[in-house]
């Protein structure tokens, strides 16, 4: 056995997952088939708001192939379950029980009403229309801003409001700025502007599904989900399970965008109604449930005002918000706005700031986590508002931010949020993004365009962003309320062959964890990148984690690795002295092996891991293990950061966009692995352009989804999207051991501002200074003939 020499961190290596994902010789929840196996159907409300006077469940409970059909009162008879929220944001935070299936009153359009249990899923199905609901029909609210009107109709009577909670940060009160108004009223230039966050569906590749088998030793749950740890603790605590006697495996999972980031009522279905009936249950959802029922991302109004002095400096930022929560509170919903309070100020250095929050109930499916959680929500705002400040002051957009943005000898640099950025060169990612793009020929191209009055104008959109990852130091989480910690746990097994079993609590769902992990151990320990498998997903192969979101898998998860890499060297180092004859001290560790100082002298870790086994010649007093566990808390976020400019054409007659050119330069410190960056980028930039230009939930005036499949619903394939220049810049962060900042969320966080600000920019000598998402050209027409009048 050899050592590796040439380093592993940095190589673009293909992912380890991909053959079997990509061939289909994997398993996914809805592939399992258990012995006995049943079905659910869920029986789901065409209704968005209305009281249930009865539900007939007799002809459904004699149909072919049907085992039992609940409904609330026979699943929880005394209404003591609710679906759990990790995130009271404010200790007078309104929240109303989500019961597992609607007790009484459904609340929006796709709430579970009934679930069938059948020996089939096309049995189940069948069934669910022979169930007979009547109801009494309640007036809905569907817009924010109507919902907190005086009279509005209540989503929750018994709460009194659709106010959920109003959370606020002023920068004069923290101690970290200024007073705003007092900035605002002597600023030479103040801009206000509304922006509208549309609704999002996370349209993952594999629907939600779950299966549970009672009949073991353990209660064990196969789930879809990227939050398997969690999952078990809060089934746990909502359906008063033995902790340890229940099991949650999260298989190969197609993906979720913080769309499986939820505890589901179905979840809880499926483990109630296993447990009832003593046989394992399969619930896999239909796309069109996925649509209608599975979380919605986004759906904001931002109130936003800047002010600044003649030259360009800012003075102040203003930010108002509506966030619109659905009927209910999701796992961690209330908090997604929250998480974009500290990055609206972005990579500006803001003297004054003021943030402000209404949580809003409506009778629409709820929000929670979409791929970003608040960041491209505030990226958006900011960035357009440096749009429009250059606009007023009749400058270069790129002049406006580059007179505002913290400059690289300023690292690290406290910002008017609080937050300590560590490193960064926005100067360095700018210039080169500019080089790639021809910044100075675009824009000459773009005024002969305007001169020459031509139909298909030419606008250029930019976007320089920095977000907040790895999620996150427990004690920061701990003073926002947040339910939970930031820590990730690792473990570190040294086979008796010199392989090596990599153990993480960072759940994948499609991020290539087993790729870059073994190229961190190959590293950390000298062993070859095939001799590592890394072990994830399962409560009992991995008892300890808290899973994958918030970009927080490689910047928490990966340096829990390093460091429990680091406590296998410390506990070989003893025995490697023994079997050398030598001092601890004497002896150096470096590409596997423990090298005698001075000497040729040295053995490598796979033959102490050898030794260890046999225990034959060990020191005195040392246990036969090199196994170790290492729990990471990270003192502080991660902060990668880019520019992103976006080259679109608009056909001033027809609305009609194109994307000619796209370029981003993304510094997400040091990169383990450049080819899954790239594909988390192209992931990501997919994602950002879809909302600025075809995706949105919509509902119509009685709450039903009018957009609940792909043929209503826009997602773009590759034909619709320009071919990505992509690059790098590297300013390695200095809160962790690998350099590494995060790079999942980035393409989505930064990409939708730069497009929407390319078509603006191409129309606003038309009038327009706005185009609401998504850019339809129908939006786009109706904006020009706006501006025109």
């Amino acid at each position: 056995m050899t050592a590796t020499v040439e380093p592993e961190v940095g190589k673009s290596r293909r992912r380890k997952e991909d053959e079997r994902l990509v061939t289909g010789r994997t398993r996914w929840t809805d592939n399992l088939a258990l012995p006995g196996m049943l079905h659910l159907a869920v029986l789901r409300s065409p209704l968005a708001h209305a009281k249930i006077v009865s539900i007939d469940t007799a002809e459904a409970k004699s149909a072919p192939g049907v085992i039992a059909v609940y409904t609330a009162k026979d699943l929880d008879p005394d209404g003591s379950i609710g679906m759990p929220c990790a995130w009271p944001i404010t200790p007078d935070m309104a929240a109303p029980r989500r019961p597992v299936l609607a007790d009484g009153q459904v609340n929006f359009a796709g709430e579970g009403v009934a679930v069938v249990v059948a020996r089939s899923a096309a049995e189940a199905r069948d069934a669910l229309d022979k169930i007979d609901v009547d109801y009494d029909e309640l007036p809905v609210v569907l817009d924010m801003e109507a919902a907190l009107a005086e009279g509005a109709p209540l989503v929750h009577e018994e709460l009194g409001s659709n106010r959920n909670a109003v959370w606020a940060f002023d920068s004069a009160e923290a101690g970290t700025g200024g007073e705003v108004d007092a900035a605002l009223s002597t600023s030479d230039v103040v801009v206000k502007r509304r922006f509208r966050q549309q609704r999002l569906v996370p349209a993952f590749m594999e629907p939600r599904a779950c299966v549970v088998d009672p009949t073991g030793p353990h209660l064990t749950m196969w789930s879809a989900t990227q939050i398997p740890h969690i999952l078990k603790t809060m089934a746990a605590l909502t359906l008063g399970l033995p902790e340890h006697r229940l099991r949650v495996i999260a298989p190969d999972v197609g993906g979720g965008f913080g769309g499986k980031i939820g505890v589901l009522p179905e979840e809880m279905m499926s483990l109630l109604v296993a447990n009832k009936l003593g046989k394992p249950v399969k619930w896999n959802e239909t796309r069109s449930e996925t649509m209608l029922a599975a979380h919605h991302g986004r759906d904001q109004i931002q109130d936003i005002t800047i002010g600044a002095n003649a030259d360009g400096t800012v003075t102040a930022l203003k930010v108002e918000l509506l966030a619109g929560l659905g009927a209910y509170n999701g796992l961690v919903g209330p908090g997604v706005p929250i998480l974009g309070a500290f990055m609206f100020n972005a990579i500006y250095k803001i003297p004054a700031y003021h943030f402000a929050c209404t949580n809003v109930y409506t009778n629409t499916t709820l929000t929670d986590a979409y791929r970003g959680a608040g960041r491209p929500e505030a990226t958006f705002a900011i960035e357009r508002m440096m749009d429009e400040l250059a606009a007023e002051l009749h400058v270069d957009p790129l002049r406006i931010r580059e007179r505002n943005w913290i400059a690289h000898e300023e690292f690290p640099y406290t910002t008017v949020a609080g937050l300590t950025y560590d490193s960064g060169n926005y100067e360095a990612a700018t210039e080169k993004a500019k080089e790639l793009f021809d910044y100075d020929g675009l824009r000459a191209e773009q005024e002969k365009r305007r001169a020459a009055g031509e139909t298909v104008q030419l606008g250029i959109g930019i976007s320089t962003f920095t977000e907040m990852c790895g999620l996150a130091p427990s004690r920061v989480l701990g003073s926002l309320s947040y339910g939970a910690g930031g820590w990730e746990h690792a473990g570190i097994r040294m086979l008796p062959t010199g392989k090596v079993e990599v153990i993480t609590g960072a759940s994948a769902h499609g991020q290539g964890h087993e790729t870059a992990w073994s190229q961190i151990v190959a590293d950390q320990l000298g062993v070859a990148f095939e001799d590592v498998e890394v072990l994830h997903g399962d409560t009992q192969s991995s008892h300890k984690g808290l899973d994958t979101y918030g970009s927080r898998s490689l910047v928490v998860g990966g340096i829990a690795i390093v460091k429990a890499a680091e406590k296998v060297i410390a506990k070989a180092r003893p025995i490697a002295a023994h079997l050398l004859e030598c001092a601890e001290d004497d002896l150096e560790f470096a590409a596997g092996k423990f090298t005698v100082k001075g000497t040729g002298t040295a053995t490598t870790i796979q033959d102490v891991a050898l030794a260890v086994f046999a225990a034959h010649n060990l020191p005195d007093g040392v246990e036969p293990s090199l196994d170790a566990d290492a729990t990471f808390d990270p003192e502080n976020f991660s902060f990668p950061h880019g520019t992103h400019l976006c080259a679109a054409e608009v056909d001033t007659e027809t609305g009609r966009i194109r994307l000619r050119t796209y370029v981003c330069v993304d510094d997400v410190g040091v990169a383990v692995n450049p080819l899954i960056v790239e594909g988390q980028v192209h992931g990501g930039l997919a994602q950002g352009i879809a909302q600025a230009l075809f995706e949105e939930a919509v509902h119509d005036e009685g709450g039903t989804l009018t957009t609940g499949t792909f043929a209503d619903y826009l997602l773009p394939s590759a034909a619709d999207l320009p071919s990505f220049t992509t690059a790098r810049t590297e300013t390695p962060s200095t809160t962790n051991p690998l350099g590494a900042k995060g790079v999942g969320e980035a393409g989505t966080i930064a990409s939708t501002p730069a497009v929407v600000n390319a078509v603006v920019d191409a129309l606003r000598h038309l009038g327009v200074r706005d185009v609401e998402m998504p850019m339809s050209p129908m939006r786009v027409w109706r904006a020009i003939q706006g501006g025109a009048r």
